[in-house]
């Protein structure tokens, strides 16, 4: 089945993921109980109402569910908090950068200007690598690519101000994963907002640095001049026609001839005016303007790409929770081989499969094949239509390739195009003879190495144990959902 991607809002998203962290985290339920997740649904059905779109009802569920949470655990709230982006941070940069180059008070030595070394050739021969870098990266970009990764995290970390997980077991892996899980959604977006920034911020050092010449040369006579132990005047007119070029086009005023600057050879030297306004004419040209315009345009990128970013809604996690809100039951087939499903067994199953896919699953346990029968198979029902298959094993009998290995096999065959196979080993009647671990280990080797070769989920669960409302069956009940929903491709509701 392919993606179905939904574009969402960010604001919106950055929510939906923190409540699917939180949710897919807590496995075990103890801190968010079904009770609390089947409120989030329904509270959102009823405020979206009928026919709405599925990324309104998620969006809506996510908002409540997560004001509700963050009255339990404030750590939640204060991680998407720090995850959100800043608006100002931008403009803030943007600022120190233009103060920054204001503050450079020498664009030469003293009073002096050598135009062979200014600091304003430094800054225009680095934007034009730049330029470069970024002519190279396009060309070479692969789909789905941003900014380089070590500009990304920086500007990702400055963004979003992560702070360590909170320490608490389950807390700390919903805080990780919501970390990890919006870091690749976002991935994008805060690339076209790195690249916003940096090309805002060089735009803006370079206009500091011009305003602070202008204005320190309203007060300061500035000379100009030059030296050089390997130059001639005409090999510093060739160099000087090419790097000032732009700024000639732009003002109209003309590069020195290489007799006026050989007349400027030290320790001979001129009014600096027209070699100041040549130099800030060439920054504008060269460097503000086209970061300025890049800018622009990583601006547009970044609002597309907030407005919509791509959330796979065909996840397991997401496909649970539309599924109930349309009202459409997951129908999953549990087929016993040479296993008769005791009523204990059998109640323990309902609550693992409830647990894992949602109450709004339609189980059904199909009679039991013959050890050996698979033709059995047609009889059971397997055939009509597709779906996900659960073959369900008794511990207690040693996984053979010719027997259980065939079953799968067979069963995997009547599965449908989109229909998954996974086994389901009840341990109840093993462990219930008092098996020593190292025995109870072997067992699930032997039953994984052979699911591993048909390249099939293997899950191991004692469900006798899990019908009861015990601590233990609490607990083996968490492990085993969490183990069939990552088998059938995603996590524990």
């Amino acid at each position: 089945m392919r993606p179905i991607k939904y574009s969402v809002p960010e604001s919106e998203a950055i929510e939906i993921v923190a409540v699917r962290a939180f949710e897919t985290a807590d496995g075990s339920h103890a801190l968010w109980s079904d009770a609390d997740r089947a409120w989030a649904s329904r509270a959102a059905a009823e405020a979206v109402g009928e026919g709405a779109a599925d990324a309104e009802f998620l969006a809506e569920r996510a908002r409540l569910a997560l004001g509700r949470i963050g009255e339990r655990f404030p750590v939640i709230l204060r991680a998407v908090r720090a995850l959100r982006w800043r608006p100002w941070l931008p403009g803030t940069i943007a600022v120190f950068a233009f103060l920054g180059g204001l503050l450079v008070d020498r664009i030469g030595g003293g009073q002096r200007i050598n135009v062979l070394m200014p600091p304003v050739l430094a800054l225009l021969a680095w934007n034009l690598v730049v330029y470069l870098l970024l002519l190279v990266r396009l060309c070479l970009r692969r789909p789905g690519d941003s900014l380089p990764q070590p500009w990304r995290r920086a500007i990702g970390r400055i963004a979003t101000g992560l702070r360590q997980p909170h320490p608490g077991a389950e807390l700390g892996v919903a805080v990780a994963r919501l970390s990890g899980d919006w870091s690749r959604l976002s991935a994008a977006l805060h690339g076209a907002r790195a690249a916003r920034t940096l090309h805002l911020a060089a735009a803006l050092l370079a206009s500091g640095v011009l305003a602070g010449c202008y204005l320190r040369g309203i007060a300061l006579a500035y000379q100009a001049d030059w030296e050089s132990t390997f130059l001639a005047a005409a090999d510093v007119h060739r160099l000087l026609a090419i790097a000032l070029a732009p700024g000639a086009a732009l003002s109209g005023i003309p590069v020195p001839t290489a007799g006026e600057i050989e007349a400027i050879r030290a320790p001979a030297s001129e009014n600096a005016a027209r070699w100041l306004h040549l130099l800030g004419a060439t920054v504008v040209a060269v460097v503000i303007v086209p970061r300025l315009v890049l800018a622009l345009l990583a601006w547009l990128v970044e609002r597309r790409r907030s407005a919509g970013l791509p959330i796979d809604f065909a996840e397991p996690y997401f496909d649970r929770l539309l599924r109930d809100y349309r009202g459409g039951p997951l129908r999953l087939r549990v087929v016993p081989y040479s296993y008769t499903l005791p009523p204990a067994a059998a109640n323990g199953l309902e609550r693992v499969v409830a647990r894992a896919l949602g109450g709004n699953t339609l189980l059904t346990i199909a009679p039991p094949v013959r050890y050996g029968d698979e033709d059995a198979l047609l009889d059971a029902g397997t055939r009509s239509g597709s779906g996900d298959l659960v073959a369900l094993f008794n511990a207690t009998a040693t996984p053979e390739r010719e027997a259980h290995g065939a079953f799968l096999q067979a069963l995997g065959q009547h599965s449908g195009a989109s229909g998954r196979v996974v086994a389901l080993v009840d341990e109840g009647s093993f462990l219930a003879r008092g098996r020593e671990t190292v025995r109870v280990e072997a067992r699930r080797a032997a039953w994984r190495e052979l699911c591993a070769t048909l390249r099939i989920g293997c899950v191991f669960a004692d469900l006798a144990t899990i019908a009861t409302a015990g601590s233990s069956g609490a607990s083996s009940l968490g492990e085993a959902a969490s183990a069939l929903a990552g088998s059938l491709g995603g996590h524990s509701r």
